[in-house]
């Protein structure tokens, strides 16, 4: 009996071990906007720093702002430079809040984080540039703390 126990538990942290592994594709970075506003010349850049070469997944925007944000949206442009010629390019409108004004993000105090999938972009290549500007119809946004990008690898380790 005990022997069979010891298999049981040496068979249930394996299993633990690989679940808890990382994927090597996945990407995730935040970058802080200033607490004067998000001007609309200001570039937010990432380079993809993924193990493989290319990796297929799904691409995310995520925006984390205040109560405060004055508007319901927020009108994003992402330029995807790959290499050295190929270049795409893609806006995306993030839905924050229901015409009553609730925020649809997630968050506790008066912070909230939402996301969205960047249709389009469906693989990485290791070194890729990706920049996201806001394209609202104002010079200074306020009032959104963070903005990031997430890839989450579709090919299994």
């Amino acid at each position: 009996m005990n022997k069979l126990l010891g298999v049981y538990m040496i068979l249930l942290f394996s299993i633990g071990l690989g679940a808890c592994s990382s994927r090597q594709n996945d990407y995730s970075e935040f970058c802080n906007l200033p607490p004067a506003g998000w001007v609309y010349d200001d570039t937010l850049r990432f380079i993809t720093d993924i193990a493989d070469s290319v990796a297929s997944g799904t691409l995310t925007v995520a925006v984390r702002h205040n109560n405060n944000y004055p508007y319901s949206n927020l009108w994003l442009e992402l330029t995807r430079r790959s290499g050295v010629d190929k270049i795409s390019r893609d806006t995306v409108n993030l839905q924050l809040a229901d015409i009553y004004g609730r925020w649809y993000g997630n968050g506790f105090g008066a912070s909230y984080q939402f996301s969205d999938t960047v249709r389009g972009i469906t693989r990485l290549f290791r070194g890729d540039t990706i920049t996201v500007r806001h394209i609202m119809r104002l010079d200074t946004l306020p009032d959104v703390e963070q903005l990031g990008i997430t890839f989450v690898s579709t090919e299994s380790n």
